[in-house]
């Protein structure tokens, strides 16, 4: 790479989680530095998010209108290269469309946008532009996961039979769960889901992703728990895949005394895998014949080519963050490759990713409305 990449932030102000995770992933590896940002609604909240980063007042805008107009009218030597997106889900849309017709790559929190209807239109523009477009599927990009993906893609498990995750939250357990849980569990900013949105859509990519299979028909049961609550905390899903696999989601936010319990098991005719995001150094593979074998980034049985992705030897813990910085050096990487006209196969979620995110989520809200016991997975 000839220089860093230069990030911009729409979001991800005083007092937002992810977005301050964003931040320290994106800078973790060197590759990219923050130059500029609308991080809040709240003028006096984005001054103090731009001070505590050390941008200059002229870096800090009012709205993201405002920072992509600005940004554009800067010599190329100066102005941001990418924009990342981490506000609530109904607001991704039109951020992202003025971002590609500004001319600027655009790193999306999922999921991708508010309907099914916006990620295909957004899709198609990704498409138009020749721009990039990365979606922040942070769990695909763990080492282990990779290993994973290998594993079944590689046919060491024989043909895959059955996919089952389980993403199990406690946080949203209580009617007043906080500033975080308010905007995601109402419609008007989330969409037509809260816990498939959030995590179940974590799920439905792994399942994918992992396996290189694609859901094709869906069964749901959603629930809400919490009294007044609008949109569903709790969510079960039976799965049929394109190969005639067969699976499982089963995704919770009101699993009282759960942290962030995410695990993924894959059966195949030969053997199987685990995965858990609790412990995500480890993979554990099982067959009737031989002894479970644990496999450990960074130690022997890993797959050599996966070394690109881990920072520390053996031992030292890698995790969440390094998760996001994974995609986010993906990224940087192909926006190098891009801007020198050189071709470079990123491995992050895109736009395609996007658009099956949303058909899952409205399809496993149509399978839930109705009486039909297999819904076939919206068109995307």
């Amino acid at each position: 790479m000839q220089r860093k990449i230069r990030m911009g932030m729409v979001g991800g102000g005083p007092g937002a989680f992810i977005g301050g995770v964003h931040r320290a992933a994106a800078r973790l590896d060197g590759l990219i530095d923050v130059v500029c940002g609308a991080f809040s609604q709240d003028p006096a909240k984005s001054k103090a998010m731009a001070g505590e980063l050390f941008l200059p007042e002229s870096r800090c805008y009012a709205n993201y209108e405002e920072m992509f107009k600005a940004e554009k009218a800067l010599p190329a030597g100066e102005r941001m290269d990418f924009v990342t997106i981490a506000t609530p889900n109904v607001s991704h849309f039109a951020i992202a469309m003025q971002a590609l017709d500004n001319g600027f790559h655009v790193l999306c929190e999922k999921p991708m946008t508010y309907t099914l209807d916006e990620a295909l239109k957004l899709r198609q523009r990704v498409r138009e532009t020749g721009l990039l477009f990365c979606l922040m599927h942070n769990y695909s990009a763990y080492p282990m996961v990779r290993q994973a993906r290998l594993f079944c893609t590689g046919g060491e498990l024989g043909t895959i039979r059955k996919i089952v995750a389980q993403y199990d939250l406690g946080w949203l357990a209580a009617p007043n769960a906080g500033k975080q849980a308010l905007w995601r569990c109402d419609p008007r900013y989330s969409g037509a889901c809260a816990c498939i949105g959030d995590i179940g859509t974590h799920a439905a990519h792994l399942a994918e992703y992992i396996t290189g299979l694609e859901i094709t028909h869906v069964c749901a049961d959603l629930a809400t728990f919490v009294e007044g609550r609008k949109l569903d905390d709790d969510g079960s899903v039976l799965l049929r895949f394109n190969s005639g696999a067969r699976g499982i989601i089963e995704a919770c936010e009101v699993a009282s005394g759960e942290e962030n319990q995410f695990k993924i098991r894959v059966y195949g005719e030969t053997g199987s895998i685990e995965w858990s995001q609790m412990e995500p150094e480890n993979l554990i593979r099982r067959a009737n014949d031989e002894p479970m074998r644990i496999y450990r980034r960074s130690w022997a049985g890993m797959d050599p080519s996966l070394n690109v992705w881990c920072r520390l030897p053996a031992g030292h813990p890698e995790g969440f963050i390094e998760g996001f910085a994974n995609i986010y050096t993906d990224f940087a990487r192909a926006i190098d490759a891009h801007r020198a006209g050189k071709d470079y196969t990123p491995s992050y979620p895109n736009e395609d990713d996007g658009v099956r995110g949303m058909a899952f989520i409205e399809t496993v809200l149509k399978s839930h409305q109705n009486d039909q016991k297999w819904t076939p997975m919206a068109p995307c």
